[in-house]
């Protein structure tokens, strides 16, 4: 049996993107990055909502071949390239080979069909797609970065109560600190 990560990094104030819709506060530095790297190495399959996916697909299929780019994101990139995606979009007409389109209303479906089916990972991104899935995910990771915002889009559902269980923190030398929680259940 599979199990669903969310994980993205985020403000301080829990925000993944800011009030003008930008995640550039977001972006990782190589200790970051290669952390990142490593968890991405286990994921099974990536579950992206439309907004993120469009986000992460575009850049990460040219930065392998870019001079400019170090090598944790050349490495990220390689792994991610060899890693299954799928997109929730009622919006997209086409996706590119590696990638697999599935309907906005399916998602709960194919996210239990998936989860039931495929060993390992299946790392959620995107807050409106982990708000639609919130009783299938297991863990939330969250990277959160020495910033604050001061609104945005949110990491968790606002609304939302959940049971969570610390299961494992890191700190890094640029003050960021990721945080993994179990998802015990609704409160």
């Amino acid at each position: 049996m599979g199990k669903v990560v969310y994980s993205m990094n985020v403000s301080a104030d829990g925000y993944i993107e800011d009030p003008d819709g930008t995640i550039g506060f977001t972006a990782p530095d190589d200790e970051i990055h290669q952390m990142w790297n490593e968890q991405t190495r286990q994921t099974s399959a990536f579950l992206f909502g439309r907004r993120l996916y469009e986000m992460m697909e575009e850049p990460w299929r040219t930065v392998a071949s870019r001079d400019d780019a170090s090598e944790v994101e050349k490495e990220f990139a390689r792994i991610y390239l060899d890693t299954p995606r799928i997109v929730f979009s009622d919006t997209i007409e086409a996706v590119p080979d590696g990638v697999r389109l599935v309907r906005s209303g399916d998602a709960v479906a194919e996210a239990a069909r998936l989860k039931e089916q495929v060993d390992g990972e299946l790392d959620l991104g995107g807050p409106g797609l982990a708000a639609s899935l919130i009783d299938l995910i297991d863990e939330f990771r969250l990277c959160v970065v020495p910033i604050t915002v001061g609104g945005g889009k949110p990491f968790f559902p606002v609304g939302k109560k959940l049971n969570l269980r610390l299961a494992e923190q890191r700190v890094f030398a640029s003050g960021a600190v990721y945080l993994c929680y179990e998802h015990l259940g609704r409160g």
